[in-house]
């Protein structure tokens, strides 16, 4: 056989041919002219043997940097932090790791409540009152809810601080062209949302004003200002949230949000080269209905035991295709049973003395950093895990440097804020050490100073 693992035998090729009553497998494409077949050979290397393939791919595999020998101070979405060693064990059990989705929900008990689980923790954490089964990522899930808020309003734009991350903006903007409504984006002052080109930019036509909860800089937005700009036009008030950091800060339930979303990737999932992840999707109990994906409930059979059923199922797959509210047919049950995990594990405090942590070592870099006579710490807000920093050099320049000394360095900020040219965004979390802390700043200095 040619292909071990494609056993297709010579007697199988034949008796194929024979059924179709042809000779050749040529002849399969005799209809297609001589003139547009391709002649020649592809402009690809030669086949390898499996022990080569293994060999090669091992050998590109130790060219990627990652966090077991490189401090990492790279965020902008996805972070190194420290996840407990039951997460991998409970993932890995055959049971959850092959549990796709409960399309027979009655006999997938034990994958229903590890979503119901997830959604209980998310509404805690959110300060709301309900949560869906998981998202694709915190940014599709930032899409999806301006989605509702413009499905149920009469308003058809939605208004969009530009300190959201901005690979959130692009998926916002390309699902507001599928869906016909327009997003206005707002500018930032300081670091943060200008509040009052916010509010000059709202009006009756405003479906939502969106903001980000540490923001894309790190900053901590002012929610109970915003809160009350959305609502005095009737729009949605719609806060993408790190949930970790609510931790430390105020829910955005607490400061009246409708919808709150975001990224589970900080609590118990790997950075893994950026993806794949999980979105948490809450909301007021009176856009329930209105809310993508699935909700899990908990209930009592005839018994009286405990059981866990599909309460909602809004999308298109389940419900008559004009009724759904979102075509999303999946959700990352796997890794919202990680986050799950990790965040059974840590317990409350565990979540709220890890948070602390993030702040406490992020402080420490900016006290450190601001001594340096090269650099310049741009805003000064209150930040969570980030934080921007002017440097003396192109950012690219100064991240390959520190590279040289096993560190990964900050997002570049010019790729997205033109105005932001040569300002790198650090971020720091509590699986960075004091010592690991001093060396970037050791680096930068020795690289200002080059």
């Amino acid at each position: 056989m040619n292909y071990r693992y494609l056993p297709t035998t010579p007697e199988d090729k034949a008796e194929m041919l024979s059924f179709l009553g042809i000779e050749s497998v040529e002849e399969l494409f005799a209809d297609i002219p001589e003139s547009v077949r391709f002649k020649g050979s592809l402009q690809i290397p030669a086949a390898l043997s499996e022990p080569d393939t293994v060999r090669h791919f091992t050998k590109l595999a130790r060219k990627n940097v990652d966090a077991s020998e490189y401090a990492y101070f790279l965020g902008a979405g996805i972070y190194d932090h420290y996840i407990p060693s039951t997460v991998n064990h409970v993932i890995s059990r055959s049971e959850f790791y092959t549990a796709y989705t409960p399309y027979q929900p009655e006999i997938s008990q034990g994958e229903l409540q590890a979503i119901f689980e997830f959604q209980t923790m998310i509404c805690e954490l959110s300060g709301m009152e309900v949560a869906n089964s998981s998202m694709y990522d915190g940014a599709t899930a930032f899409a999806e809810a301006a989605n509702l808020a413009v499905g149920g309003a009469s308003g058809k734009n939605v208004v969009v601080s530009k300190a959201v991350h901005p690979e959130a903006r692009e998926i916002l903007l390309v699902n507001a062209k599928g869906q016909g409504y327009e997003v206005i984006e707002v500018d930032c002052k300081g670091g943060v949302t200008d509040l009052a080109a916010l509010e000059s930019a709202v009006n009756e036509n405003t479906a939502a004003i969106m903001v980000q909860y540490p923001n894309f800089f790190g900053a901590i937005e002012d929610l109970a200002s915003i809160e009350k700009i959305a609502h005095k036009q009737k729009g949605l008030f719609v806060v993408s949230s790190n949930p970790l950091a609510l931790g430390v800060l105020q829910p955005p339930g607490a400061y009246n949000a409708d919808i709150v979303v975001g990224e589970v990737q900080p609590l118990g999932i790997q950075m893994q080269l950026g993806g794949p992840s999980c979105g948490y999707f809450a909301v007021k109990e009176k856009l329930m209905r209105k809310i993508p994906g699935r909700i899990v409930g908990q209930t009592t059979d005839q018994e009286g035991k405990r059981g866990f059923v599909l309460t909602l199922q809004a999308r298109e797959q389940h419900i008559r295709r004009e009724k759904a509210t979102s075509n999303i047919c999946s959700n990352q049950a796997l890794n919202a049973l990680a986050a799950s995990v990790a965040m059974s594990a840590l317990g409350k405090t565990g979540v709220q003395e890890m948070a602390r942590l993030n702040v406490q070592k992020t402080q420490y870099a900016i006290r450190e950093i601001a001594k340096l006579a090269d650099y310049s710490l741009v805003y000064h807000n209150p930040v969570f895990n980030e934080f921007v920093v002017k440097a003396p050099k192109a950012v690219a320049e100064v991240n390959r440097e520190l590279l040289k000394r096993k560190i990964v360095g900050g997002y570049d900020l010019g790729r997205d804020y033109p105005e932001l040219a040569g300002h790198m965004l650090l971020a720091v979390t509590e699986a960075r050490t004091k010592e690991e802390i001093d060396a970037l700043v050791q680096g930068l200095e020795e690289i200002g100073r080059g």
